[in-house]
């Protein structure tokens, strides 16, 4: 080498040290105030993040602003890029789905040595419902009607993602989904608005916990914004089409919430609205979400969603697609390389503003000096804390008390369940012995034949190695494959009971798993048919990441029990629950219907001016009705069974009128009237009777879960204000209307134990 290379070569690497020492003495400043007050920290970052970008070149800043993936997982269609080229040449802000303390250290390593700023990479991950330590899928979550419970599966699973090098998780999923053949309906809560937003929170607030430079929180998702569960036909990524009003009151109030207790990031969806892909939409990112709500943080698109705003037909090509995305206030581009590969041209030509990219690029950085990476960009990657971390048994413990809490018991006719241990059992199905299947979709890296328990080793562990069982799979679950069938059915003949462990597979449901039929896949109920025959009791158990159409199960089955795809203990929570260790105590958080034909079918629906009043309707033709099928659901939303009985008596409220600055007070008695220990879940719905624009049948407002042993009573409380009762009205204005309102208090949605009152001025 030349003697003015060498020359040059030093000179730039003083360069690069004289910068880092810059960075890192501001940095160490602020480290210094840290214990100060919040507005010093803010005004620090500020500071810090404003002198940083004024070193910054355009091409710097626009770099910030895109995404790549690693060679992890894939859950998009591949780039054809080499990440690790594009961190070489500075061209990447951020990496997804590079995971673990080594691999994340030697990538952070290889991007600040050729970083002229010393400027850390983000690494995101899909840390949906666990990172090693799998928890249930998220709509088995929301089942237990339990934030708490949810809250702390998203803190353990920061914790775990954390020390193995993931700065950022693309969750909560907070989606509002009401057709169950739309299969992301496992990565959500759920159908209800109230619902969803309380479980939203609680997910963020496990998640990003009380301060974001603590080395075991991960920064939050809010996604997908906006409307992607109301796909036309429930198929993935299919045009929405919806108004304003249905949009503000059903599917925006979880995003403002999570806005309100201090959510980092927000996804775009891949849907469009009203002829708009919500990945450039100025109405959704800019005027509501930046300008109406303040959002301070940073928008992502999904995989790839720049680039398919050219099969969308609404950009000519990838450059449109870039100038009008971040114009429209995407911040970030995720894997596309639209931004790296176009938006210089886009601001050379006048067509992006420097002040565009600026406010885009200070947003990531934000939340880079958030994270605590300027302070030290290897501080999510310590080997050592992974090791100690992953897989903690207080972790596998919680995972087994979520799965417990998860878990709807739908049927138990002539108290089945719980089973005696002394019964000679005979367990059948194809997901009787799986523990691949059981963790469910979008497991992150949980072990799916290592730590994940199956039914049987559940089974095994509470009756010992001497059980009097058998195990059979009988079928596949999908597969035309009957010669194992025979032999489970002749154990099953010889057993006193038969526990059938059926389902889906774990890509049947999520993301691309959308269906048109939703029954037992495969062979599974001519399986369950046969082994009616032997005249035994029969409980089903599924496992599953969607309500599925049960109605020839329900008449047929002893019981059922719904586990959802539980996580890492699935099996040994299924196994507690059947033997009565665990009393099932889930509740519904999506209506299961009694067939396709009735989907969308949800319990908050409007009434039309001709509604079936039901079978004793004197003028049922022209009503609002199917002439084949009842409209009602198989399974009401909020329903679910328990070994003992609840009634509910004495609903009481503290007036009859109130005004808009008053609280009206609900109290209801509720006792547990059988023979078992349990929890219940008690639900308050309000009815407005009339409004300037119709108001919902009923609308979910507030729950509480009690624990009641058996013979107890226990008064549940809860309050209703006029911010409970507001909603669009005619003109668009968030107002509580005067006027009378029905109170339902029960144990599902379908309760007709209610109470009046008015709201005056």
């Amino acid at each position: 080498m030349s003697f003015r290379k060498l020359k040059n070569k030093f000179i730039k690497s003083m360069k690069n040290k004289l910068l880092l020492l810059i960075a890192l003495t501001t940095i160490s400043s602020f480290a210094q105030n840290k214990k100060g007050s919040k507005l010093t920290i803010v005004k620090l970052k500020a500071e810090f993040v404003s002198d940083l970008m004024s070193k910054m070149t355009v091409d710097e800043k626009i770099y910030q602003l895109v995404q790549f993936t690693s060679d992890g997982s894939i859950t998009g269609p591949k780039t054809g890029d080499n990440f690790i080229t594009r961190i070489q040449q500075g061209k990447v802000g951020s990496i997804l789905n590079a995971t673990g303390a080594k691999e994340t250290r030697e990538i952070q390593r290889i991007n600040l040595e050729n970083s002229r700023l010393k400027i850390p990479l983000l690494f995101g991950h899909d840390v949906i419902h666990g990172y090693k330590t799998i928890f249930p899928i998220n709509l088995g979550m929301a089942s237990s009607f339990d934030a708490k419970a949810v809250e702390l599966a998203a803190r353990i699973a920061a914790t775990e993602a954390s020390s193995a090098g993931v700065h950022w998780t693309f969750a909560p999923m907070v989606d509002i989904a009401r057709d169950p053949r739309w299969g992301r309906v496992s990565e959500g809560s759920g159908e209800d608005t109230y619902l969803g937003t309380q479980l939203a929170i609680a997910n963020v607030k496990g998640f990003q916990g009380d301060d974001l430079s603590k080395n075991n929180t991960i920064l939050a998702c809010a996604k997908h914004f906006a409307g992607y569960a109301a796909a036309e036909a429930g198929r993935d990524y299919n045009t929405v089409d919806m108004s304003e009003r249905v949009l503000r009151e059903t599917y925006l109030p979880p995003f403002k919430a999570l806005v309100k207790s201090g959510v980092k990031t927000f996804m775009t969806s891949f849907n469009e609205i009203a002829g708009i892909p919500s990945t450039a939409s100025n109405f959704l990112l800019r005027d509501i979400l930046k300008n109406e709500w303040k959002f301070d943080g940073f928008v992502v698109s999904d995989y790839t969603g720049v680039n398919e705003l050219i099969a969308h037909g609404f950009a000519k090509d990838e450059q449109e697609a870039a100038q009008l995305s971040i114009n429209a206030g995407l911040d970030m581009d995720m894997v596309g390389a639209t931004y790296m590969n176009t938006l210089k041209k886009s601001y050379d030509e006048g067509k992006v503003s420097i002040e565009v990219i600026n406010d885009a690029c200070k947003r990531v950085l934000d939340a880079k000096f958030d994270l605590g990476l300027f302070e030290d960009p290897y501080r999510y990657s310590d080997e050592k804390r992974e090791k100690e971390t992953i897989y903690k048994p207080e972790f596998l413990e919680a995972a087994l008390a979520i799965a417990n809490k998860s878990l709807v018991l739908l049927k138990n006719n002539n108290s089945v369940l719980p089973l005696n241990k002394n019964l000679k059992i005979a367990f059948v199905g194809p997901l009787v012995s799986d523990d691949k299947n059981i963790i469910g979709s979008w497991a992150a890296l949980g072990d799916r034949s290592g730590y994940a328990t199956s039914v049987k080793e559940g089974v095994l562990k509470q009756l010992g190695t001497n059980a009097n069982c058998t195990f059979d799979e009988g079928v596949d679950i999908q597969s035309t494959n009957r010669s194992l069938m025979q032999k489970a059915i002749d154990n099953a003949n010889n057993a006193d009971v038969i526990v059938a462990v059926m389902g889906e597979s774990e890509n049947m449901s999520g993301e691309a798993g959308s269906k048109t039929n939703i029954d037992l896949p495969g062979l599974q109920k001519e399986f369950l048919a046969e082994l009616k025959k032997t005249g035994k009791p029969i409980i089903l158990v599924l496992l599953n990441g969607r309500p599925l159409t049960l109605s020839w199960e329900n008449d047929n089955m002893d019981a059922i029990l719904e586990a959802w795809w539980p996580g890492t203990r699935g099996g040994d929570a299924i196994a507690q629950t059947l033997f009565g260790d665990n009393n099932p105590n889930g509740k519904l958080p999506i209506t299961f219907p009694r067939n396709v034909g009735q989907i969308p079918i949800y319990y908050n629906h409007k009434n039309t001016g001709r509604p079936y009043l039901g079978v004793s309707d004197p003028e049922q033709k022209y009503k609002s009705r199917y002439t084949d099928s009842d409209i009602s659901p198989l399974f009401p939303f909020g329903f679910g069974l328990s070994y003992t009985t609840f009634t509910y008596s004495d609903l009481k409220i503290s007036a009859d009128k109130i005004n808009k600055k008053e609280t009206l007070k609900i109290e209801v008695e509720i006792t547990n009237t059988g023979n078992f220990d349990g929890s219940e879940v008690a639900q308050l719905y309000i009815k407005d009777l009339v409004g300037s624009v119709t108001r919902p049948i009923k609308e979910l407002k507030g729950f509480e879960k009690i624990f009641l042993k058996k013979g107890e009573k226990k008064v549940v409380s809860f309050q209703i204000s006029s911010n409970d009762l507001k909603f669009y009205d005619k003109n668009m204005n968030f107002n509580a209307e005067t006027g009378t309102f029905e109170i339902f208090v029960g144990g599902n949605s379908d309760t007709q134990n209610k109470k009046t009152f008015e709201l005056i001025d």
